[in-house]
Parts: C-alpha cells; structure tokens; sequence
C-alpha cells in the first residue's frame, strides 16, 4: 500500500514562507482541503486551503467567522479550522469562535455540564461570557496528560503512572456514579449518541475518502481494504445489544485532560460533544488516541502501557462488555483511517488488520517489544 493521500507535511505560500500543515480535512470537492497551518518564528496557527495542488492562505479575518477579528486582538488564535471555528488564547481565557448562530448550543451543553460532573471529579472551564457565535472560558492551569506524557525532564515515569491512576478513578466516579434528579434531568437532555448514529458517522468519513479517492486506479487496494472494513466495523456496532447508556464527553482523548497541580482534581476540556452514550465510546477513542501515538514513536511504549492498563481498568469497573469496546476501537481506528495526513491510512487500515487476528493483550505486549 504505497499510494498516499496528496496533503503534503508542508506547502509554501506565494512569498515563498514554509508551513507546515498540522491538521487536515477534505473539503466538499475531491483535491480540496481545508488546513490548519504554523510556521517557524511566528506565533499561532494559520487557516489555509490546499486546492489541486495550490496552497493559499485564508485571511487572519476569516470571513466564515465574523467575531474572529475583533475577538483575535486579545491573544494568539491556536486553532482555526477555515469557515468552521478558531480557539484564541488570552490571558486567563480562551475564546472559542463559532459560525454566526452556531455557539448557542455549545453554551448550553458547557451549562448542563456544570450539572453533570460530580463533585471532585473533575475541574471544568467556566463561561465567562458567550454570545450566538463566541464563547469565553476561563483557563484551567496545568499540563495535557498528552503534554506530559511526551515529558521526560520534569515527570518521572511513577508520577505519570499516578496521574493516570486519578485519572481512572475520577472518570469511574463520573461515569459509574449514582444521579441525583437534578443530573438525571440535565443527562436526559442532552443528545444521543447511539450505535446507529455512530455508524452514520462512520460512513460519513468514510464517503468523504471515497468521493476524494475512490476513482484513483493507485488506491484502488486501500478503497477495498477502507469499505471492507467499514462494512465490519457496522455490523459488529449494530449486530450485539449495546450497553447502557451514560454521560460521555464525546471527544476524550490525553489532550482534553489537565493534571492541575497539587491535590486538585484533574481538569478536562471541551464539552461540544457531550452526549449520551456507551461507556465505550469514550473509553475506545481514548485508547485508540493512545496507541496511535505510541505507534507514532510520540509516546514511549512504557508510558503506553501506564495509560492502556488505567483505560482498561476503567473498562472492567464500568462494567463494559468487550465487544463493544472492541467495535468502537475499530470505528475510531477507520476514522484515522479517512484523514488526508500522510500516513494515517497505512497505519490505521494494518492496525485494524493485526486486531481482526490478535487478541488485545498480544497486541499490548507486541507494542512493547
């Protein structure tokens, strides 16, 4: 499987400054992609698109974002997917743009959050203030697990094994424990993310690769692999009973999680995607996030297997069947699978592979070789 997706690792604009591309997605016609960009020397990220080959940068004004102007005079925009929405870090505060309108319901769920995370679980961002297409949260302090885990000078391998320890048994509590009404009411409202809408997502990145590559004769092998394993992954997510449904962040991965200093409960991060659904939907993205990394040579097999042993330990404690956590897996695997970054297909299509004919603890212990 040679062929690889034309997103290069950097593109050059027309004054001949070098960027590196640092995210990645197809756009809505085939051979163009919207990028998020950074260059040495100069703080921040950049919007750009890729469109047949031709790199281009999007104004600092993104006309998609109409708040991003006035909003970008208060600090330094870290993320910024063209026309869509872009993250400003200020002092004490991030600011998060949304499309016109599109923020309301952001606001909303960071409120029901409020109610839903227990007490001394975890430590969430506050809304400073929101509108219809910006809202402000207050900084929580610390460090990524996913920072700290690629941080060999100031943590030792025990006091990373320890933050994922409190990570396990804070995210049992939150997930695992009882609700008053008031938790049960807010739970209730918020969407589901059910097995059906979790194939439909799949697919949706899935059609995207394919209205991309599917007519490229070079990718003709990865087109086959990609839809077969997409037809499996659908049937092992709808054709057993799925478990009971609880709170979910919805995006859970080392970088929405912060070890505050101190006896702190741990912080987390972005709650767009909270949801109702299986325990398993969090806890697989998480893994999977994980063993990317380490396959990446991003994290030490060590330190891989510190933060495998605590997901699975959360798995077992909420009582999830592994069938379903293997199914998720495999649908954020295909997920990797779909990106136009060079290498995730390769990757993440051997990967599903290997966990069709390996048992997962042969799988962990071959990662550490």
């Amino acid at each position: 499987m040679s062929w690889l997706p034309p997103v290069p690792k950097s593109a050059v604009d027309n004054s001949g400054r070098t960027w590196q591309v640092r995210r990645a997605w197809p756009d809505k016609t085939p051979g163009e992609y919207k990028l998020e960009v950074l260059t040495p020397g100069r703080t921040g990220v950049r919007a750009a698109y890729l469109r047949s080959g031709h790199f281009e940068l999007v104004p600092r004004d993104d006309p998609g974002l109409p708040a991003l102007r006035a909003e970008a005079r208060n600090g330094e925009i870290v993320a910024h997917r063209p026309h869509a929405r872009a993250v400003i870090r200020a002092e004490d505060c991030y600011i998060k743009i949304f499309r016109p309108g599109e923020a309301i319901v952001p606001a909303e769920r960071c409120a029901q959050t409020d109610l839903l995370l227990g007490a001394g679980t975890f430590t969430a961002p506050r809304v400073i203030r929101s509108s219809a297409d910006v809202i402000v949260f207050s900084s929580v302090p610390g460090r990524t697990l996913g920072e700290l885990g690629q941080d060999h000078l100031t943590i030792s391998d025990e006091s990373f094994a320890r933050l994922w320890e409190k990570w396990s048994h804070a995210w049992t509590a939150q997930v695992g424990g009882r609700y008053d009404t008031a938790r049960r009411s807010a739970l209730a409202t918020l969407p589901l993310h059910s097995p059906d809408v979790e194939v439909t997502d799949l697919w949706r990145w899935v059609n995207r690769w394919l209205r991309h590559y599917g007519n490229v004769p070079e990718a003709s092998s990865q087109r086959d692999a990609l839809c077969a394993r997409a037809e499996d992954v659908t049937q092992n997510l709808l054709r057993t009973a799925p478990d009971p449904l609880v709170w979910a962040h919805g995006d859970l991965h080392d970088k929405q999680i912060i070890a505050v200093d101190g006896t702190s409960a741990l912080g987390l991060l972005d709650f767009d995607d909270t949801a109702r659904a299986e325990a398993a939907l969090d806890l697989a993205n998480l893994d999977v996030h994980l063993e990317f990394l380490v396959r990446q040579n991003r994290m030490t097999p060590a330190r891989y297997l510190t933060a495998h042993t605590q997901v699975m330990a959360a798995a077992d404690e909420l009582h999830v069947s592994p069938g379903r956590l293997h199914a998720y897996s495999d649908a954020a695997w295909l997920r990797l699978a779909c990106s136009p970054l060079p290498g995730r297909l390769s990757v993440a299509l051997a990967t599903l592979d290997e966990r069709a004919t390996h048992p997962p603890a042969r799988r962990a212990r071959e990662l550490m070789a």
